[in-house]
């Protein structure tokens, strides 16, 4: 089984920053891409970002400019870095994970419990 752990959720001001990170654990062979989900109360959950595997990086248009998602591949880690928060920003955040374990030949989607991101003043 393949497990992820997100952390850096809270509380911040209109205009505050927060960083996320997510931590992928177990029997992991390769990680073809990681990215952040959210979902809002009554919403869908959305794309926020998402870092594939040889770099090519995609933002939902809502957050260009203000959101940065990077990756550790060494640690299985991937962090959203998030600038000039909006109060539409408020969501749970999920970290989204396609791994490879040693006991398969293919990939399956991954999905952390979520941290909420809550904007307000």
């Amino acid at each position: 089984q393949v497990q992820l752990v997100e952390s850096g959720g809270g509380l911040v001001q209109p205009g505050g920053s927060l960083r996320l990170s997510c931590v992928a654990s177990g029997s992991i062979f390769s990680i073809q891409h990681m990215g952040w989900y959210r979902q809002a109360p009554g919403k869908q959950r959305e794309l926020v970002a998402i870092i594939i595997s040889g770099g090519s990086i995609n933002y939902t248009d809502s957050v260009k400019g203000r959101f940065t998602i990077s990756r550790d591949n060494a640690k299985n880690t991937v962090f959203l870095q998030m600038n000039s928060l909006k109060p539409e920003d408020t969501a749970v955040y999920y970290c989204n994970a396609v791994v490879r374990t040693y006991s398969t030949d293919w990939f399956d989607n991954y999905w952390g419990q979520g941290t909420q991101v809550t904007v307000s003043s």
